[in-house]
């Protein structure tokens, strides 16, 4: 079979957050990705940012540039179109390909807002799209392994479960200048899209959809310092309007693993853990049996949790014993920096046109408007 050929919007050498070089140019770019993947194009602001950026990470040079998403489109040369821009620019860069009909991949979130998201999927239904989203926490490794321990039924059927995490920033206080957008929820990228987003996407992927969601939120820390990462200089002192603090409940709804109603409890908070504590802990209580995840590196187990320990263990109330349950990523994942592993497993899926379980537009969808009635009401919005 040929090789996907694929653009990529958003890829430049000098952005701040540089998601597109970081988590998905080592598979592309790898022996195992080029198999499978040519980047045939990029596509930026403008055209000549689009030809540095091709200079900057070497890449062929009849690599194609374009500075606007419809030329992506109309190129009949180009199968696959990949947006790894910022948030508010998501629905803009790749409805022109969705309309035309190529495959798309868009990284979480989908949009900057529950509307547009349904948009792009609608539009995608229409056109016959095949979609990916960048939810590429459900295929880490302890994710998958939570999966298979309970539809094993290693602690019988689930009864609760309570999440406790921290992140969304490296400091509770401070933001890196580039990211100040964090503190605009209109923008769309924000702790409670991104940080809440991921995880919350992760613990239904293994639980099953929450229903009867409500949702407590605060802002504990309004005025958020930019501090510059070099010097460590405050640079600007910014008020935010995005909750620092998520706290949902749930249930879930009878199933092959959780019983009628079983409760779901998950907190997220901005900044640090309590020092010494994981920033993920996560607890799975079963009628024969409890899990429990800590993650002691972070909590984005799609990205980068993995430089301190990722730990399952299993607490049987018949034996009372706790068992490690050891998980492993695949051998060619190890060769890839850490956070281009998932990512890189997304796109095998994607070229071995595997289905069940990957993240798509309709997946994104629903937990936008999960999202959406979390923020409800919210008075900083």
């Amino acid at each position: 079979m040929a090789p996907i050929r694929t653009a990529i919007i958003g890829l430049s050498g000098s952005a701040t957050t540089s998601w597109a070089s970081s988590a998905h140019l080592p598979y592309l770019l790898s022996a195992r990705g080029r198999e499978k993947y040519q980047i045939v194009a990029l596509c930026n602001s403008s055209v000549e940012a689009a030809k540095r950026a091709i200079e900057a990470f070497k890449l062929p040079p009849d690599t194609k540039a374009y500075g606007d998403p419809q030329a992506v489109a109309n190129d009949k040369d180009i199968d696959l179109v990949v947006v790894s821009t910022r948030v508010d620019v998501h629905h803009s860069s790749a409805l022109p390909s969705v309309k035309a009909g190529k495959d798309v991949y868009v990284e979480w979130p989908l949009a900057h807002n529950a509307s547009h998201a349904k948009e792009l999927a609608e539009a995608a239904k229409a056109s016959g799209s095949r979609t990916l989203v960048g939810n590429q926490g459900r295929g880490a490794p302890p994710i998958v392994k939570l999966r298979e321990l309970l539809q094993q039924g290693k602690v019988g059927k689930v009864l609760s479960s309570e999440i406790r995490a921290n992140g969304g920033s490296v400091d509770r206080e401070a933001l890196l200048p580039g990211i100040k957008y964090f503190t605009d929820l209109a923008i769309g990228g924000n702790i409670v899209t991104i940080g809440v987003g991921h995880l919350f996407d992760q613990v239904q992927h293994v639980l099953g959809d929450l229903q009867d969601l409500q949702s407590r939120l605060q802002l504990q820390r309004p005025n958020v310092l930019l501090r510059n990462p070099s010097t460590k200089e405050v640079v600007e002192t910014v008020k935010s309007n995005v909750p620092d603090l998520v706290i949902i409940d749930g249930a879930l709804a009878a199933s092959q693993i959780a019983t009628e109603g079983a409760s779901v409890l998950f907190r997220f908070r901005r900044g640090q853990p309590f020092l010494g504590e994981p920033p993920l802990s996560w607890t799975i209580n079963g009628e024969k049996g409890e899990i429990r995840l800590q993650a002691f590196g972070g909590s984005s187990l799609h990205a980068n949790s993995y430089d301190a320990p990722v730990t399952i263990e299993v607490h049987d109330f018949a034996t009372n014993e706790v068992q490690k349950i050891e998980w492993s990523w695949q051998s060619w994942q190890e060769e890839l920096p850490v956070v281009a592993r998932s990512v890189g497993l997304l796109y095998e899926k994607f070229a071995d046109g595997v289905a069940e379980g990957q993240p798509t537009f309709e997946t994104a969808l629903a937990r936008h408007e999960q999202l959406a009635k979390v923020l409800a009401g919210w008075e900083g919005k």
